[in-house]
């Protein structure tokens, strides 16, 4: 093997190691934004279904008077 040859190759595995590890570093990235955003919709989901729920209280509330009178 020709030393250009041989210097061509190792070129290209250092190519190939620099993107696994921009990769990697994406890839972890992506994994603390995917948390965040199921905290936020965790959040979300919290929020809505407290208003259902007093929606439902007040809709019990109408539904309860309207049987009593």
């Amino acid at each position: 093997m020709s030393l250009e040859l041989f210097n061509q190759l190792e070129q290209k595995v250092q190519n190939a190691v620099e993107t696994i590890e921009m990769l990697k570093m994406e890839a972890e990235e992506l994994r603390e934004e995917n948390t965040r955003l199921k905290q936020e919709r965790d959040e979300w989901e919290r929020r809505l279904n407290g208003l259902l729920g007093k929606f439902q209280d007040i809709e019990d509330d109408a539904s309860d008077n309207s049987q009593n009178q």
